[in-house]
């Protein structure tokens, strides 16, 4: 989740009989979408010995502290680990994982039932998931073809907080609600909901 920090685990498994010594070069970057790397969070070297059909655990944590500031709006980190078995001729395998941060930041809570030319107010909740305040933090509504500007508070760290939003719907059928939320530390954090607007 976008905010945490992220921890992975790297199995290696020696499917032999004999005893295998392996260098692990393990290395991580913030990515755009098209895979290009923007910036390297993480570079880290280990050994480990294998005995005959051993398996063992690499463990890997990349904190919030490394990766935040070079996250792009698209949340992506690719993690390579290149795998050498020594004294086998250069025997390599190469393990590569992207990674795409869920946001859990935008709730929206709509009434059981929505009717034509009836006011509604809706809930919308947003959240600081980083360990730090964050502000000039701003609520972008977008419903009916138009776009509503909400300027809001600052926010301590991991605090959540909501607003009321209120409209009347002119016609029946779906309506989408569109909810974009951006402030100093990071932007376009969406969420969005399908109302279902019944007849009068």
């Amino acid at each position: 989740v976008f905010g945490k920090d992220i921890n992975l685990i790297l199995v290696l498994s020696n499917l032999s009989s004999d005893r295998k010594s392996v260098r692990v070069d393990m290395s991580a970057s913030t990515i755009l979408y098209t895979r290009r790397a923007v910036a390297e969070i993480l570079k880290a070297a280990t050994s480990v010995e294998l005995g005959p059909k051993q398996g063992k655990h690499i463990r890997v944590k990349i904190p919030y502290t490394h990766y935040g500031k070079y996250l792009t709006t698209d949340k992506r980190i690719q993690v390579t680990a290149l795998c050498e078995v020594m004294r086998a001729h250069g025997l390599k395998l190469l393990v590569e994982k992207t990674i795409i941060l869920e946001d859990t930041n935008i709730i929206i809570k709509l009434p059981r039932r929505v009717v034509v030319n009836k006011a509604v107010s809706l809930e919308i909740s947003y959240a600081n998931p980083l360990p730090e305040p964050v502000s000039r933090c701003v609520l972008l509504v977008t419903l009916m073809n138009q776009q509503v500007k909400i300027n809001l508070a600052r926010l301590a760290p991991r605090e959540r907080s909501k607003i009321y939003f209120e409209f009347t719907p002119r016609r029946a059928g779906p309506l989408q609600l569109q909810v974009d939320f951006s402030c100093d530390k990071f932007s376009h954090v969406k969420g969005f909901v399908t109302i279902a607007v019944a007849p009068a």
